[in-house]
């Protein structure tokens, strides 16, 4: 079985995108699964389809959290299903659904597989992820063009835009660190099970269309909060004190220079910057 997983805010006319790129004719057993960060949003409950299950969120919980909260129905559903968390601004190529099930049979030790993700033009926009701790640098890089005949590349992290669980591998459900709102949670979800043991990997087989920043770029100064609070935490936990220090300095000098140039952007990096200050105060002795 295959659960489409996919986060709901305001998002209904991607969504609806999103379903109709799922072909219905092919004999693979799949069922769509939303959680709804908007519960004020009456648009989602008319999505109509058999292979729908909503989750209603009591408040925004944010993508991981979110995630997690679908993860815990799957798994009480099928511990052995395959999960494909995807972006609601996100849709299937042609021919994509039925290469899931060949890819994991061909291929069972793969715990946790990205996919190519493209823009709406044909570029990549991403195609694996590497970490180098020594410099704090949490890179992403077209892995995949180097050797376009190998069928996957491992590799220390994928994107949750497009991210698929082979949940048979969990001893108990995967979950993303409630700690993070938003970004920064797939980097830190792909390190924690990874240094567990279970093999990361990108793949050329699969792959999804997304347009960047569709939904979050409604709230510029709200995105660089997240992102910056969160860039922030994954340094504290992944690198030394030096490489923080060194990071946190050059952040703040960029964003100084952003209040003239892009005032949002700065006061948002801003009040990540506060946040995560805040954090590190209150767990000190």
């Amino acid at each position: 079985m295959i659960y489409f997983l996919t986060v709901n805010y305001y998002s209904t006319p991607l969504i609806e995108q999103l379903i109709r790129s799922i072909p219905t004719n092919l004999d693979i057993s799949y069922k769509i699964v939303i959680v709804n960060n908007s519960i004020d949003d009456p648009t989602l409950q008319q999505l109509q389809t058999p292979f729908l299950q909503i989750l209603q969120a009591p408040t925004n919980l944010g993508f991981g959290k979110a995630c997690n909260l679908g993860l815990h129905w799957i798994y009480s559903q099928d511990s052995n299903a395959i999960v494909w968390i995807i972006n609601p601004d996100t849709y299937l190529p042609e021919n994509t659904l039925e290469k899931v099930p060949i890819f994991f049979q061909t291929h069972p030790d793969v715990s946790i597989l990205g996919t190519l993700i493209y823009t709406p033009t044909g570029n990549i926009w991403f195609a694996g992820g590497r970490f180098v701790p020594q410099r704090g640098a949490i890179l992403s890089l077209d892995l995949l063009s180097c050797d376009p005949e190998t069928t996957y590349i491992p590799c220390d992290w994928v994107s949750g835009c497009s991210l698929l669980l082979n949940l048979r591998h969990f001893q108990t459900c995967p979950q993303f660190d409630p700690a993070y709102f938003l970004y920064y949670e797939d980097f830190d979800f792909c390190r924690r099970y990874a240094m567990q043991g279970h093999q990361i990997a990108i793949t050329s087989q699969l792959a999804v269309i997304h347009q960047p920043s569709s939904i979050t770029n409604r709230h510029i100064a709200q995105k660089y909060q997240h992102s910056t609070y969160s860039y922030l935490l994954t340094l504290e936990r992944y690198t030394n004190k030096w490489i923080l220090l060194m990071r946190f300095g050059r952040l703040l000098f960029h964003t100084f220079i952003l209040l003239v140039l892009k005032p949002k952007t700065a006061f948002g990096k801003l009040a990540g910057i506060s946040y995560y200050l805040r954090r590190v105060l209150s767990v000190k002795p």
